[in-house]
């Protein structure tokens, strides 16, 4: 098992496109979005500018592009390829095939979370006390396991044609309601109220409510709670699935 952790790890860091998407992007778009913005009008009654709020929804975007994206067009063309297949004939156990997608992903999401952090601080004078830096970095790499378990799932639900739209349209519509592009404040009032329960809202609202010295809210807690096990059991359903048809 070992051994194809450390395979899957170099094929991560060696996809330049993975690479860029995952690292770079998020980074870029910070820049983007809050390049001009000011650093000490604050964002309505959040207590935050906008470079610190979206500071950690840019983070928080690039690990869900790490782990979702990643994991599940990897997975359904290995299963499409005979791959997988091939692995099952092997001593390695079914989890650690799934452990070895999710290590290499959690790897890649490091980088893009730190790398946002570090555009913020020195381009937006972003700053934070030293025990905010350290939680914020647990918390969305933490945090991303659920979105890693999704990616899972979605690999084994869809074929190597259909895993790229069915993904995609995940992807955006969890960047978009959740806030990860732009402040939910900015939403009409009903899907303001439809956002708050979307898990990517309350993933990066742990990340905010870090900045802010504040505790998480349960709602948020609870809601990436049932989520991760929602996700997590469907790629388990879904796994056995896979592995009796095979």
């Amino acid at each position: 098992m070992n051994s194809l952790i450390k395979l899957e790890l170099v094929r991560a860091l060696r996809s330049r496109k993975a690479m860029f998407f995952s690292v770079l992007y998020p980074a870029l778009l910070f820049l983007l979005i809050a390049g001009s913005a000011s650093t000490t009008d604050e964002l309505g009654d959040t207590g935050l500018t906008l470079p610190t709020y979206m500071m950690v929804s840019m983070a928080s975007f690039g690990a869900l592009t790490a782990v979702l994206m990643g994991n599940s067009e990897r997975i359904a063309k290995e299963r499409e390829s005979g791959w997988v297949r091939q692995l099952r004939l092997t001593t390695l156990p079914g989890r650690g095939y799934v452990l070895a997608k999710t290590a290499s992903a959690a790897v890649v999401s490091l980088p893009a979370i730190v790398i946002v952090f570090v555009v913020a601080a020195v381009v937006k004078d972003v700053r934070l006390e030293a025990w905010q830096w350290l939680a914020l970095t647990g918390a969305i790499w933490a945090g991303s396991l659920v979105f890693a378990a999704l990616g899972v799932a979605i690999g084994y639900l869809a074929s190597g044609d259909a895993v790229r739209p069915i993904t995609m349209i995940t992807y955006f519509g969890l960047s978009m309601l959740g806030g990860l592009w732009m402040p939910t404040t900015t939403f009409p009032e009903w899907l303001q109220d439809i956002a708050k329960w979307v898990p990517t809202h309350a993933y990066a609202s742990l990340g905010q409510a870090i900045e802010q010295s504040q505790a998480p809210h349960t709602r948020d807690l609870v809601i990436l709670a049932v989520s991760f096990a929602l996700f997590a059991g469907g790629a388990a359903w879904l796994y056995r699935k896979d592995t009796l048809k095979a």
